[in-house]
């Protein structure tokens, strides 16, 4: 019997790790712990609940005003002991949040083998985004094995002199979680603000709260939206669900409140915002995960950034950068609500990160099974469950079977 501890605390891990519980609770010979740490303490219950998460230990260490500094030293104090006691054989941990990387402090000096779940995104620059490309170069660092949303994350690692045969490609895990969520039949009842949204319109779907982007470019950006609204002389609508972050809070109120044309909601459960994605005309944010999301359901994405740790959404022609510069956002807004070849070229591509089995894949990796890795122009119908001699070493080596 394997034990495998899957620590997260945040809304976007608590998503891309859902489908990966899942396979594991109905895998033979494991046994699937789940530890949160509680780092977005409501928007990550919310998930538990949609998906079904019953965690097995919560930490509940959310308080006011906390920095990244103050949840990893929490996070790590209080992981250590439980992670002794539970002796896991994998931890997995997903992405570039502090819970992953003070969960992967904390289980590789305990001696656990880590498993990092979306691994080898990387900007290349340590300051954007801020934390998050420190924290993922540290869970690399500590990590036994690897799993890359895509062949270009996988060779980010290979270059970084991790083992070949400890890194697997298996596209992205929110695939599987987007591919289920908007399989549901969902109608904002009434009274719902959604259920007043003009969906006849061209809506613009808007969400933005990155740290690098607090002040002036935050700003910048959504007085473009506004402008954008604006020149739209209401045949676009915009839908902004606005993250609690009170630098985010100030600067909507300032640039935004009050105008036509604009809805602003608080943030939205996840079933909700899928809904929104899949009837919004494109999709305007910082947002790692929509980047990834989006292509799926065949919107276009502008990205208020500068770089990305997603470059196969902007080699793919799925998105385009624009940065905070109300010029770049308005020209391009206006070029794909009026353009349609411009809109197609980005909304009919293909998707690069991932067909709804990288649970399934990562999983057989786990458990030493054959992994048919992930290709966007591939055959994705190879058996992944067939077991192999290998099984029993796959958590030490990463033996691919």
């Amino acid at each position: 019997m394997s034990r495998i501890m899957s620590i997260f605390g945040t809304r976007p891990e608590a998503i891309k790790m859902a489908p990966i519980v899942a396979r594991l609770q109905r895998t033979p010979n494991v046994e699937s712990v789940v530890c949160v740490t509680g780092q977005h303490r409501q928007m990550l219950d919310r998930m538990c609940e949609l998906f079904g998460l019953a965690p097995d230990v919560d930490l509940d260490l959310m308080k006011p005003g906390q920095r990244p500094v103050d949840v990893l030293c929490a996070a790590v104090g209080e992981l250590a002991p439980i992670i002794r006691d539970a002796s896991p054989d994998v931890i997995l941990v997903q992405g570039d949040t502090t819970t992953a990387m003070a969960a992967a402090l904390a289980g590789a000096y305990e001696g656990a083998a880590i498993g990092h779940v979306e691994a080898g995104l990387r900007t290349f620059d340590k300051r954007q985004p801020f934390p998050e490309e420190l924290n993922r170069l540290v869970v690399a660092a500590c990590g036994d094995l690897h799993f890359a949303p895509t062949a270009s994350s996988a060779t980010n690692l290979i270059r970084e002199g991790h083992d070949p045969k400890t890194v697997w490609i298996t596209g992205n895990t929110v695939i599987d979680a987007l591919l289920d969520v908007h399989a549901r039949p969902f109608e904002p009842p009434p009274g719902d603000p959604l259920a007043e949204v003009p969906w006849d319109r061209d809506v613009i779907l808007v969400t933005a709260h990155r740290r690098e982007n607090f002040g002036q470019p935050m700003r910048d950006a959504l007085g473009a939206i506004a402008e954008i609204q604006k020149r739209s002389a209401g045949s676009a609508h915009v839908v902004y669900p606005v993250h609690p972050n009170p630098e985010v809070r100030a600067a909507v109120d300032d640039t935004l409140a009050g105008l036509d044309g604009i809805t602003l909601l608080p943030p939205l459960d996840y079933q909700r915002l899928v809904h929104v994605m899949g009837r919004a005309r494109l999709i305007i944010t910082d947002s790692g995960g929509i980047q990834e999301e989006a292509p799926a359901l065949g919107k276009p994405v502008l990205v208020l950034r500068d770089v990305t740790e997603r470059p196969e959404a902007v080699d793919f022609g799925t998105v385009k950068l624009v940065g905070c510069d109300p010029e770049r956002i308005i020209h391009e807004t206006i070029r794909l609500l009026e353009d349609p070849s411009a809109y197609a070229l980005m909304a009919e591509r293909t998707n690069p990160y991932g067909d709804g089995r990288a649970a399934e894949r990562i999983t057989a990796a786990l458990t030493g099974a054959h992994v048919e890795e992930f290709c966007p122009d591939g055959d994705a119908d190879a058996d992944l469950d067939a077991p192999t001699e290998t099984a029993p070493d796959t958590q030490a080596t990463g033996t691919r079977g």
